[in-house]
C-alpha cells in the first residue's frame, strides 16, 4: 500500500508515482504507449514530391505539418571535375557528390523556432523522412551532393546521425566549423534557472523500484524543461489538456494520463520528462541538449506542479528502469539530494 504524505509535505514537495515494472505492469504498459502509440506511429508524414514543405512544424499533438516556404542557399560551386555521379538504388534520382573540404565539416540547421528539418534517406523528397533536426542543431557532414532541385537549389548534405543514410536540403542549413554542444548530462532546466530537488534518488514518496534514480524538481506550472543531453524523441504524449480530470493531478486513477516526453541519447540510454502541462516536441525529432521538450505541470498521478526527470535504460518503451546519472553542473558528485537547491548550467 502506498501511503499519502501529510498535507504539509504535499504542498512543499509535490511528488509523482511510478509503478515498479517488477510488479503488475498492466497500467504501466498502457502509459508507456499512450493514446498516440509508440515511436512507429507517434509521428507520421507522407512522402512528398517536393521539399518546398521542408521544414515541418512541430506540434503538441504528436504530428507534424509541412510549412510552405523555402529560402535559398547557393550551391557549393564545386568543380564538376571533382564530382562522382551515382544513381540512388530503386529510384531514378541521380546524385552528384563530393566529400566536403575542411571549410564545411559540419552544418547548422537554420529552421525557425518550433520547426524541424526533415532528414531524407536520399537527396530528394521521393521517400518518407528517416528523422528530423531541430533549429540550431549542428551535425557532421559526410558528403555534399546534388539531388532534387527545389526553387533552383539542388544542394543536399549527407549528414551523420541515427540513421543508415540521411540527407538534408541545402536551403535550410549553413556550413560551420563550430563544434556540437559539450557532451554529458546537465540539469533539465534552462540556463541559469534555480530549483529545489523535492525528491531525489530512492526518495520516500515514489522513487523506488523502476523510479529509484529519478529526480523531482519543484517548479511553477509552465516552467520550460530542457533536454539533459542531445537525443531523438522516441515517445511523446500530450493528450491530457486543461479541463481534463487529471490535468491538475490526481490519484492512481490518473496513472495513464501523464503527459511525457522520452528522448533516446547517442549512448543508447533514454531520458524521460513526465507530468508535463504541454509537450513541445514530436516523435522522431532531434533535440539538442538544452532545447525545450515541454512545460512543467501536474498531469497524471501527481500531488502538484513539478518536473519528474530520469535517465533510463534503453528498453524501447517510453518508461524503462531508471539508472544513475551524474549532472555535469551539480557539484561535487553530480547527484543532487532531496532538499538541495541547484542552478542549471545547461547553456547552449
Amino acid at each position: 500500500m502506498r501511503l499519502r504524505p501529510p498535507l504539509l509535505l504535499v504542498l512543499l514537495a509535490p511528488a509523482c508515482y511510478s509503478p515498479d515494472l517488477g510488479g503488475d505492469t498492466t497500467a504501466w504498459s498502457t502509459l508507456s504507449a499512450g493514446p498516440t502509440g509508440d515511436s512507429s506511429s507517434g509521428t507520421t508524414e507522407p512522402a512528398g514530391t517536393t521539399d518546398a514543405p521542408e521544414p515541418t512544424t512541430a506540434s503538441t499533438s504528436g504530428w507534424t505539418t509541412d510549412a510552405s516556404s523555402t529560402s535559398g542557399l547557393d550551391s557549393t560551386g564545386t568543380d564538376p571535375s571533382d564530382l562522382t555521379t551515382t544513381t540512388e538504388p530503386g529510384t531514378s534520382t541521380t546524385t552528384t557528390g563530393v566529400i566536403p573540404d575542411p571549410s564545411c565539416p559540419r552544418v547548422r540547421v537554420l529552421v525557425p523556432p518550433g520547426q524541424v528539418l526533415n532528414v531524407r534517406p536520399q537527396p530528394s523528397t521521393a521517400m518518407a523522412p528517416v528523422g528530423s533536426l531541430a533549429g540550431g542543431a549542428i551535425v557532421d557532414v559526410l558528403a555534399i551532393v546534388q539531388g532534387e532541385a527545389i526553387d533552383g537549389v539542388d544542394t543536399w548534405y549527407q549528414v551523420a546521425g541515427n540513421w543508415p543514410e540521411g540527407y538534408v536540403f541545402g536551403a535550410w542549413v549553413e556550413c560551420t566549423t563550430d563544434e556540437p554542444s559539450e557532451a554529458g548530462f546537465f540539469l533539465p532546466l534552462e540556463c541559469g534557472t534555480t530549483a529545489t530537488v523535492t525528491q531525489g534518488n530512492f526518495g520516500p514518496f515514489s522513487h523506488q523500484g523502476t523510479s529509484a534514480y529519478a529526480f523531482d524538481f519543484g517548479l511553477a506550472l509552465g516552467t520550460p524543461l530542457v533536454a539533459i543531453e542531445e537525443g531523438t524523441v522516441s515517445h511523446a504524449y500530450g493528450g491530457t489538456m486543461p479541463g481534463d480530470p487529471c490535468y491538475d493531478g490526481g490519484g492512481m486513477e490518473c496513472i495513464n494520463s501523464a503527459n511525457y516526453v522520452t528522448l533516446k541519447h547517442p549512448d543508447g540510454t533514454q531520458s524521460n520528462y513526465a507530468h508535463l502541462s504541454q509537450v513541445s516536441v514530436t516523435v522522431g525529432q532531434y533535440v539538442p541538449r538544452g532545447a525545450i521538450v515541454g512545460l512543467t505541470g501536474s498531469t497524471g498521478w501527481s500531488t502538484g506542479p513539478h518536473a519528474h526527470v530520469a535517465r533510463q535504460e534503453g528498453c524501447g518503451l517510453a518508461f524503462c528502469q531508471s539508472i544513475a546519472v551524474q549532472f555535469a553542473d551539480v557539484a561535487p558528485d553530480g547527484v543532487p539530494d532531496g532538499g538541495e537547491v541547484v542552478t542549471s548550467q545547461n547553456c547552449p
